[in-house]
């Protein structure tokens, strides 16, 4: 852990929070935030502006409490017998800023603000996502033994607090997390973080007057349908921004009381006379008129947003899919074909604005790519333990299904193959063996009985007659399978690696070389 000495407000200070990833930043990285985006958070880091990402972070990340932290630190000190110091500290582009850190460093202070909600899950021992992050982060940077999450408005009669302690599984996923948020801000392409916008005032049609009398007496109806049709003729029918469903969306409401007012008009038209078959078959023009695009114009927007929200889901697939691919093509021997598919469609429920669809789903894609890569790294270390046994890699044509398992149930099934097959070779060489020695005995059994029950024959006189013994019989040549069990054993391979081996033997320059001995 490195301490910096920074004054808040200073570049330094700025130029140090947008060159380091910050502990309460790391909510926001997780998609666990109920402030900030992850895009947003991306975003700002992308700008390379030191101040302006510094008051961003302080305007819509950080704690606006640091009165009523000041009030409650004394408090605290009290509680755990120990001074409290704020501090900066980093360990490599992780930092964190503590309310408070002892001079020991095994206890640092993090304080928020009183709020019923938060303060009834802390008195309950309960640490929410949206805060967890930052505690576990900074317990990583400072190494301490606990963190004082605190939440009060600086009196004894408003503060609950829990002991955060620390968790490998949060610091991993920390890691990991910033890991991929540097790739993701190594690729970003910057776009507009807009709030939802309101749509654009729509071209006003005049006020439709009609006063009749037997026949039409005034009406501005003429000047009326030509104001319509210019309206409709400038209706955007291909939107893609939020802006431009905003605006189709209030249209659409638009045509619908612009259509009910020409309903009202006519009635009223009727009411005074009888017939006027001109002006009812203009206000059924312009009626109709409207009508047929407000339903086209609804239809256009909802077949839209489906395609554009297909797309976004498209394209995180694609890049997941691409993920997972580059990680295949590394572990070569194995595939992660097991891991679920991430849920998009989930992420992207009830988002009512493209930006929100998109930050949604490319959280939930930051996410699925921490979770492979996390896989992955459990693989490898699978796969090095594997690679331990390469004279015995014929063992496991299971391997995809075996690398599932658990690393100790792993490396069990493993070397609990290999030691069955070692122990079966064994027992294979030591029949061999037995049988062997078994046929020899039985052959030299035979060659006694028959050299025994042959008579001495007298050598007549005075010549003698030379006498041809029986030969002794040759000793069997081992079977080949004998040769190969006893190369297999000797070397403690497989038989195909043994008869491999044999293949290859020169067996004219080993004859040479026997002769040469003697």
């Amino acid at each position: 852990m490195q301490i910096h000495n920074l004054v808040q407000g200073t570049p330094e200070w700025e130029q140090f929070r947008l060159t380091h990833f910050g502990a309460s930043e790391a909510a926001a990285m997780l998609g666990l935030s109920d402030k900030v985006k992850r895009t947003e958070l991306l975003h700002m880091k992308h700008t390379g502006v030191a101040k302006v990402f510094s008051d961003w972070v302080q305007e819509n990340i950080l704690d606006h409490g640091h009165a009523v932290e000041a009030l409650a630190r004394p408090l605290v000190e009290e509680d755990i017998g120990d001074d409290l110091y704020p501090v900066t500290c980093s360990d490599g582009v992780l930092s964190a800023s503590c309310d408070g850190l002892t001079m020991g460093g095994d206890t640092a202070f993090e304080h928020k603000q009183w709020n019923v909600e938060l303060a009834a899950m802390v008195e309950a021992g309960i640490v929410p996502d949206t805060h967890m992050p930052q505690c576990q982060q900074i317990l990583l940077v400072t190494g301490a033994q606990r963190v004082r999450f605190v939440v009060s408005d600086g009196t004894r009669d408003r503060m609950v607090f829990v002991d955060v302690l620390p968790d490998q599984a949060w610091f991993e996923r920390i890691r990991a997390g910033w890991a991929q948020f540097q790739k993701d801000l190594d690729a970003y392409t910057p776009a507009e973080i807009i709030e939802k916008p309101e749509p654009a005032p729509i071209m006003a049609l005049p006020t439709l007057s009609v006063q009749i009398r037997g026949e039409v007496v005034a009406t501005n109806l003429p000047m009326y349908r030509e104001a319509a049709e210019r309206f409709i003729a400038s209706i955007n029918r291909e939107p893609s921004t939020d802006e431009d469903f905003a605006n189709a969306e209030a249209t659409v409401k638009f045509c619908e009381e612009a259509e009910k007012k020409l309903v009202a008009a006519r009635d009223a038209a009727l009411a005074q006379t009888s017939s006027i078959d001109e002006l009812m078959r203009t206000i059924d023009h312009v009626s109709n008129l409207l009508r047929a695009t407000r339903l086209d114009l609804d239809k256009l927007v909802k077949r839209r947003k489906e395609e554009i929200k297909a797309d976004v889901f498209n394209k995180a697939r694609d890049a997941y899919s691409q993920h997972l691919a580059d990680i295949n093509a590394e572990l070569r021997v194995v595939t992660l074909n097991w891991l679920p598919s991430p849920d998009f469609a989930g992420a992207g429920k009830n988002k009512r604005t493209i930006a929100t669809l998109q930050d949604a789903v490319s959280t939930c894609l930051a996410n699925a790519k921490i979770a492979a890569d996390a896989t992955a790294k459990e693989v490898r270390a699978k796969l090095a333990v594997y690679q331990e046994h390469a004279d015995h890699h014929f063992l496991f044509s299971d391997l995809q299904q075996l690398i599932q398992k658990p690393m100790d149930d792993f490396r069990l099934t493993l070397t609990s193959r290999i030691e069955a097959h070692v122990r079966e070779q064994q027992e294979r060489a030591n029949r061999a063996a037995q049988e062997a020695v078994a046929q020899s005995q039985a052959e030299s059994s035979v060659e006694s009985t028959v050299t025994g029950s042959q008579s001495p024959v007298a050598a007549p006189a005075p010549s003698v007659t030379p006498l041809f013994s029986k030969p002794r019989a040759a000793q069997d040549r081992p079977t080949d399978d004998q040769i190969i069990d006893a190369v297999a054993l000797h070397f403690r391979v497989h038989e195909s690696k043994a008869i491999e081996w044999l293949m290859t033997v020169d067996l004219k320059a080993a004859g040479a070389r026997l002769a040469a001995s003697f």
